[in-house]
């Protein structure tokens, strides 16, 4: 297929009067040499570049030469280039439609760009611990909060341990004290100080050079902060910044760079003032691998560069995002591993701005914040930036922030498409702004470590999102969700499905199938004039479908409502906005009359399957029956009586339910799945869906497909929550 590829590149080159440039970059090369060459020759007069900066400025020596213009291919061979400064690309680097500039391993090789630097020299500091002057080996005021032994990154010494039984829920202190409902408000809490449980008295000489990684109130993501102080006397630790909610008790966390915590294989630690660091190897490390970051980006693609691709990379080892486009058009990162990159505001790739850049079957795993960051296009106008995500494979995302999604979509006209997602700590996809595709992709055990969460979420208090989004033909389950439970941390907790949030208006849910999630397998938190249509939901825990309603009183409309009012009045007078569905009610009008807000949801044709006969088919508050519309959906409840939460005189709660107007000609009866035990939900040909206007679901195009352009296929899945649940405790 390779070779097929390059004779059609070569012929359509000939016929558009273009000629390929070839120039070549390996580890053996060197700078002086012409790089026209993949290896050197017998003489060792001549050969390859030894570095991507030569080639890059080859292709800009022969452009100012005046050189006709023609399409570059840079061929890396394989091997480790420790990249010295981030690898920068500008608008005169770039290429045409007819002449791109391409970057790209060798053959089938697969270089590694490493963003650090080896450490070695290795000597005993006391029993297991080893030490290692790295200030003498290139990190002289460099101060890395990342290091990687044998491909993994290894533990900043702290306490509590790390605990690998239990990587989701264990190794963990919790402040002490009474709990406090998650929504309840407190008046005057505090964000930036806690105390600590005389347990968890520690001897620490220097703590504050260490820094708290902290679950606050809500629970939904985490702080990473610096302590400012520690009073023993009071047993009270203060940081150096305030936290993103107030700390309450039982909110779990861990305090990490302590050199008195280093006490466990992994476990390292850097001492700033000697520049020497502490190391207890895992068993059986080859230190020949230790590396640790001193870069926080690897490749950076500056505004208007054009027409770049990268291709079959493995970039690994930066403390930051490893890739940025900053407003380029139709750039690419394809068939590349991105891996072991990014601290707590640090990602894989984030495409800011342009348009028409894509990421191209990637693998991303162990990443520090986002695997994939996504936006750009103007919302005034509706604009789309056309940028997207198709065919990667991502999972281990949010090592340390746990709002690190797998993919993010934010701005217009985005696309996320049959990519595999798993391992969150959060959700899986989440968008914000408009007229964004979701499609076709696998989604399976994410929210792992927090709560009130999704495989996919969005939101719209701001009236305008998430209008125009799609979300269809994806294969959602196992949404577990982390949280406190009766005096526990237990999972699954508080999680959803499909998560339109805070007033989301304006999409369309068709063609998805959602199986097990503990609070329900769609969530519509006071959302207005969304489609949902054609979906199978499987086996939510508590019930099937969530509809909580806002009235006129709710603090979030009365907080939120006058920015609703100011955006809805910036975009109206735009054609494209008065041409959006829904858009003619003014969000001054919105309140019904019997004070609710949510209206214009149509939810019909789906499939709701479900066997636990504690298990309701719905839960409604806050709800107008007479303003959105539920009907001609297929339930099966495996023959039990259908729970609604409806009560009336002289009616099981299913006829209540009907009574308001819902589900009046929806069909109870079996869909007859091929094989539901195993998670088969395409339909016999004999199933009643298909009387109610169902379509199929075309099951074998979700997920990751065989392309030249993936990076890995088959792919081997990792394990992870699937193969080791989490451990409640």
């Amino acid at each position: 297929m390779n070779t097929l590829r390059r004779c059609l590149v070569a012929l359509a080159c000939a016929f558009s009067g273009l000629h390929a440039a070839d120039l070549y970059v390996a580890t053996d090369g060197r700078d002086t040499w012409s790089g026209r060459h993949p290896a050197a020759n017998a003489a060792r007069s001549d050969g390859p570049f030894a570095t991507l900066e030569r080639a890059r400025d080859e292709i800009r020596r022969r452009r100012a030469a005046g050189e006709p213009a023609q399409p570059f291919t840079v061929h890396v061979r394989a091997g480790r280039y420790t990249l010295a400064q981030t690898f920068q690309l500008e608008a005169r680097d770039s290429g045409t439609a007819a002449a791109p500039v391409v970057w790209r391993g060798y053959q089938d090789e697969h270089p590694l760009l490493l963003g650090g630097k080896p450490i070695g020299q290795f000597t005993v500091h006391e029993g297991k611990i080893l030490k290692a002057d790295v200030g003498a080996q290139g990190f002289k005021g460099v101060y890395f909060r990342m290091l990687l032994c044998d491909g993994q990154q290894q533990i900043l010494a702290r306490y509590p341990n790390y605990d690998p039984q239990n990587p989701y829920g264990g190794g963990f202190a919790y402040v002490p004290g009474q709990y406090i409902e998650m929504y309840k408000d407190v008046p005057g809490e505090d964000k930036r100080t806690f105390h600590y449980a005389e347990a968890d008295e520690r001897k620490w000489a220097n703590p504050t050079e260490a820094e708290v990684m902290i679950f606050p109130r809500y629970n939904w993501w985490n702080n990473l902060v610096r302590i400012a102080a520690l009073d023993r006397a009071t047993r009270t630790i203060t940081l150096a910044g305030d936290c993103s909610y107030p700390i309450r008790p039982a909110d779990r966390y861990y305090v990490r760079n302590v050199r008195e915590e280093l006490d466990a294989p992994g476990e390292w630690y850097l001492d700033r003032a000697t520049s020497t660091l502490y190391f207890w190897p895992p068993a059986g490390a080859n230190l020949q691998t230790v590396f640790a970051p001193a870069l926080r980006t690897l490749v950076q693609l500056g505004p208007r560069t054009a027409h770049v691709t990268f291709r079959g990379f493995i970039f690994e080892g930066c403390e930051g995002t490893a890739i940025t486009f900053k407003d380029t058009t139709d750039c690419r990162l394809v068939a590349a591993t991105v891996r072991n990159v990014g601290d707590y505001h640090g990602g894989g790739i984030a495409i800011d701005g342009g348009t028409g850049n894509g990421v191209i079957g990637c693998d991303f795993h162990h990443i520090g914040a986002t695997a994939i960051s996504l936006s750009g296009g103007e919302q005034k106008t509706l604009t789309p930036a056309g940028n997207f995500a198709d065919n990667n494979y991502i999972h281990h995302t949010g090592l340390l922030y746990k709002q690190g999604v797998g993919i993010s979509l934010r701005g217009v006209g985005q696309r996320a498409a049959h990519n595999l997602i798993h391992d969150c700590p959060r959700f899986a996809i989440q968008f914000m702004g408009n007229n964004h595709l979701v499609e076709l992709n696998h989604v399976r055990h994410v929210n792992l470590e927090t709560a009130d969460t999704g495989a996919i979420y969005t939101g719209g208090r701001d009236w305008l999102g998430s209008r125009g989004c799609i979300i269809r033909y994806n294969w959602f389950h196992d949404m577990l969700g982390f949280g406190y439970e009766k005096g526990k941390w237990v999972s699954p907790h508080f999680a959803w499905g499909i998560y339109l949030d805070d007033n989301t208006g304006g999409v369309t849910v068709f063609g998805n199938i959602v199986a097990r999630a503990v609070r329900g397998l769609i969530h519509l938190h006071n959302g207005r004039d969304n489609t949902v249509e054609n979906n199978i939901f499987v086996d939510g825990t508590q019930q099937q479908i969530q509809l909580s309603g806002w009235t006129d009183q709710h603090r979030y409309w009365v907080t939120h409502s006058p920015a609703m009012f100011k955006a809805y009045d910036s975009v109206i007078d735009q054609p494209v906005w008065r041409a959006m569905p829904h858009m003619e009610l003014n969000p001054r009008n919105a309140v019904l009359p019997d004070h609710t807000l949510m209206a214009g949801n149509t939810f019909s044709k789906n499939i709701i399957y479900w066997t636990n006969p504690a298990t309701a088919y719905v839960a409604a508050r806050s709800f107008s029956f007479a303003h959105n519309a539920i009907d001609r959906n297929l339930l099966w409840h495996a023959g039990q009586p259908i729970r609604t939460g409806q009560k009336k005189a002289g009616m099981d709660e299913w006829a209540a339910w009907q009574a308001t107007g819902m589900d009046r000609t929806s069909v109870i009866d079996d869909p007859k799945f091929v094989d539901p035990a195993h998670d088969n939900y395409r339909l016999r040909p004999d199933s009643p869906a298909f009387a109610l206007g169902f379509q199929p679901i075309p099951v074998d195009q979700i997920g990751p497909q065989a392309s030249p352009d993936r990076a890995s296929w088959p792919i081997i899945e990792a394990e992870g929550a699937r193969e080791h649940p989490p451990v409640n405790h």
